[in-house]
């Protein structure tokens, strides 16, 4: 879900030439998911190779992360690890989602309402244990470094770039504003022409950066402030938020009364109100569990291993493929006339 703060962030947009030679933290589940959902067959299946495996997050990942590295953007991907135990309420509303969703799903394809089941499908996606090792065993054939957070990661990615590790932190949420990454990247991993749900209109995704200090300063708050309005409008550790307050209202409450302890009692008081272990969300945020034990260096595709990989266990088209490592290779040329390949190997 992540923390609704869409109303109140001001976000510049981009492209990704104007990223070229940044590197950046992907939230990798974040992103893996949004290829199960977006990459699917007409009827909405997602794609499978010959056993019934599931390949749509492994395409998006190496068709999306080419086009990037052909831009000159150096990927950096940050999977979760064991969630705060505050997000199991998150996680059984997801699950539930995705229950209900199937049924509408497998409804919609009786009536033979191939759209409606697709849009249904998308709400369906499940990633698995075996996914997230394939995704790791696909980026480490490319060269593309991974980092496994100990947690969430969001907030690891967050981390790596408010250390200076990486230049951005990518996700579609804005809790990496939260966990105090200096810099977003959102749509990254989306760019480009997109079919709006149930009507025949497309659109063009662009790249958004939102900057953190911008944010503070023109909300007139402190990053402690923000996570506190977070935690007023909903977060994953308590997604449904105090009833009534959207983001513009729970702003204006902050900015008024400084700290969410003075409104306490009065926001206790109300239905769905102010959960008693907010400060505990509050301290998930500020100091999050992250690591140190990463080595971020970007290596030469082993091209063969990825070809043997995707097209000889995984049913990938080897012309597409070998084409989209080409993209790899276009890439590191830029970087070589720009004279920074060795900020790119490290």
């Amino acid at each position: 879900m992540g923390v609704n703060l869409g109303d109140l962030i001001p976000r510049k947009e981009t492209t990704l030439e104007e990223l070229s030679g940044k590197s950046v933290a992907i939230d990798a589940y974040n992103a893996l998911y949004q290829f199960l959902s977006i990459i699917r067959q007409p009827t909405g299946e997602p794609l499978m190779d010959r056993t019934g495996r599931i390949t749509s997050h492994l395409s998006g990942l190496l068709y999306r992360t080419a086009n990037l590295v052909e831009k000159g953007i150096k990927p950096v991907y940050v999977f979760d690890g064991t969630p705060p135990s505050l997000k199991e309420a998150e996680i059984q509303r997801r699950l539930k989602a995705k229950e209900e969703a199937t049924i509408k799903y497998e409804e919609a394809l009786k009536r033979g309402d191939l759209e409606e089941a697709r849009i249904y499908a998308q709400a369906t996606s499940k990633l698995q244990d075996y996914m997230v090792e394939d995704a790791k065993r696909l980026l480490t054939l490319l060269g593309i470094p991974w980092v496994q957070a100990p947690s969430e990661g969001e907030a690891q990615a967050a981390y790596l770039a408010a250390k200076g590790h990486v230049w951005a932190s990518a996700s579609q949420d804005y809790d990496s504003l939260l966990f105090g990454a200096p810099r977003l990247v959102r749509n990254l991993t989306i760019t480009g022409r997109r079919k709006l749900p149930r009507k025949n209109v497309y659109v063009e995704v662009n790249p958004e950066i939102v900057e953190l200090e911008e944010v503070l300063n023109v909300l007139g708050i402190n990053r402690e402030q923000l996570v506190e309005i977070g935690i007023l409008v909903g977060t994953d550790y308590n997604p449904e938020g105090v009833k009534g307050i959207g983001p513009k209202t729970a702003h204006k409450m902050i900015k008024e009364y400084g700290r969410l302890e003075a409104l306490e009692a009065s926001l206790r008081a109300r239905e769905n109100g102010l959960p008693e272990n907010w400060r505990q969300i509050k301290e998930i945020f500020l100091n999050p569990e992250v690591t140190d034990d990463f080595k971020i260096e970007w290596k030469t595709p082993d091209v063969e291993g990825v070809v043997s990989f995707l097209c000889g266990e995984r049913d990938f088209s080897e012309d597409r493929v070998r084409n989209a490592l080409e993209k790899f290779k276009v890439g590191m040329r830029e970087l070589r006339s720009k004279k920074t390949l060795d900020a790119w190997f490290g």
